[in-house]
């Protein structure tokens, strides 16, 4: 499945970190449109004809409004409101969605889900013979059109066409994860790169960053409720839905100003790149938080996403005595209801 990445120079330094030897790849994505394998991302299918029934129970996306065109941001959770995993859901045909997440949650998720999906006519499939593919730049919309013959869609929806599906994402730049069955990756890939550079999906996940979006990985399950990773801000959670596993909680939550802990987008001094997990700390040393995801940008400066408590936002923060500043997230942390994105008619 990943010969069409390394026919074209691409290498995996681990099953879901590519590389190419592009030069200054964060720069470059700057100023060219470029192509990314996005290896980190895995697929999980659920078809069968109690699919949205069973969906429903589980996830805080409301399934009426995942259509074909909508594909919003949703949580899986435990008992205690817990994130088990968070994921892009889609609707693919008839009794079958689609389950974008971090690759390393894909089973992880199947296993949880499918104590439940035993009482349903459903079916969980993780797939990996579908090959995720990112296009960023300012040709990305043209060449999502020309090259995959698909109208380009708005953020959070989906565009269809003969087994090719795109997902349009937010960030700086415009960008689309394009789905291809693996046969046709390696042809679609040519293509691209006649008007793309090929760069690594570090430039991905550094995007995901600027964008205030984290997919958790499965050490990170089972830590933080939704809100504390702005999902509610991103209308990742609806609350005008029925129950669902850790509904309750999350409800609570949200309206009696429980929660405590945000995620926060943040830059800190100096290059050298900086583990999953490091604690954040204040002038006191006293830990307010935890680093959930780092990358470098095109300045050679660690751009990172942290889970603070929300008080941390008037304090003087560091990591390991490096200065971290805090930047201005690309949305408000306000609640955003998926229904006001749906096509008219589907809230």
């Amino acid at each position: 499945m990943t010969t069409w990445i390394t026919t074209h120079g691409g290498r995996l330094s681990s099953p879901s970190d590519v590389e190419f030897d592009t030069p200054d790849p964060a720069r470059t994505a700057l100023e060219r449109t470029v192509a990314i394998p996005l290896a980190h991302l895995g697929i999980l299918d659920v078809r069968g004809p109690d699919s949205i029934r069973f969906l429903q129970g589980q996830t805080s996306a409301q399934l009426n409004l995942i259509d074909g065109h909508f594909a919003p941001l949703t949580a899986f959770c435990s008992v205690k409101g817990r994130v088990v995993a968070n994921a892009q859901l889609l609707r693919v045909g008839e009794d079958h969605f689609r389950l974008i997440l971090d690759r390393s949650l894909v089973e992880p998720l199947a296993q949880h889900l499918g104590r439940f999906a035993a009482f349903y006519k459903a079916e969980l499939e993780p797939n990996p013979d579908i090959a995720l593919i990112g296009i960023m730049g300012s040709e990305s919309a043209a060449l999502t059109e020309v090259d995959c013959d698909l109208n380009a869609p708005g953020v959070w929806h989906q565009a269809n066409s003969n087994g090719t599906i795109a997902l349009g994402y937010p960030g700086p730049q415009p960008r689309y994860l394009i789905m291809v069955p693996g046969p046709q990756a390696d042809a679609l890939f040519e293509r691209l790169l006649k008007q793309c550079v090929a760069v690594g999906n570090a430039i991905w996940k550094l995007t995901d960053i600027q964008s205030g979006l984290h997919f958790i990985t499965n050490e990170q399950q089972d830590t933080w409720l939704p809100q504390m990773l702005n999902w509610e801000a991103q209308a990742g959670i609806s609350f005008k839905k029925g129950c669902y596993t850790g509904q309750e909680v999350v409800a609570r939550a949200h309206f009696r100003g429980q929660v405590k802990k945000r995620l926060f987008r943040a830059q800190v001094e100096g290059s050298e790149m900086i583990s999953i997990g490091s604690q954040v700390t204040n002038t006191d040393d006293k830990r307010v938080g935890e680093i959930i995801a780092c990358q470098q940008d095109a300045y050679g400066q660690s751009e990172v996403l942290a889970v603070l408590n929300i008080s941390a936002e008037d304090m003087n923060l560091s990591f390991e005595g490096r200065r971290m500043q805090l930047l201005k997230l690309p949305y408000s942390i306000e609640r955003l209801d998926p229904e006001s994105l749906a096509p008219p008619g589907q809230s």
